[in-house]
């Protein structure tokens, strides 16, 4: 399968990205030189990253007839200071209701398979950089 971004110049530090049809704007920050008028690629992609897994594990969850309700996904990533100024570091939290009475062993598989096989865009980004995981329970 063949995937293809088309990404136009909009002037400044400012781009917008056309993916699967949709207008994605970018920009900097204002002190870096840009309009704030989007977020910044590196963000972007921990953003991917949250949806890939995500939509794994809720796949899963739903196949294993787990009664999740409500879930979500935080990712940090610290960047080297010199550039290219990659990523060193990547951790995700995943986050479900305590309410829900999960069997947290299939939560663990879930989020296991996802990082294991199914989650591209966590491979690729595992090849530049460690990525650790965890899981949290909300009140």
């Amino acid at each position: 399968m063949k995937n293809e971004v088309m990404t136009l110049w909009a002037g400044n530090m400012s781009f917008e990205a056309e993916v699967n049809g949709h207008k994605l704007p970018m920009d900097l920050a204002v002190e870096a030189g840009g309009k704030d008028e989007g977020p910044r690629p590196k963000p972007l992609l921990l953003a991917a990253l949250t949806g890939c897994s995500g939509m794994d594990v809720v796949s899963i969850l739903k196949k294993m007839r787990e009664p999740c309700t409500w879930f979500a996904m935080k990712a940090e990533a610290d960047t080297f200071e010199e550039h290219p100024k990659k990523f060193k570091s990547i951790r995700l939290v995943y986050q479900f209701k305590k309410s829900d009475r999960l069997n947290p062993d299939n939560v663990r598989k879930a989020c296991q398979l996802s990082q294991d096989k199914y989650c591209g865009v966590s491979a690729m980004l595992k090849d530049s950089a460690p990525l650790s995981w965890d899981i949290e329970y909300i009140d």
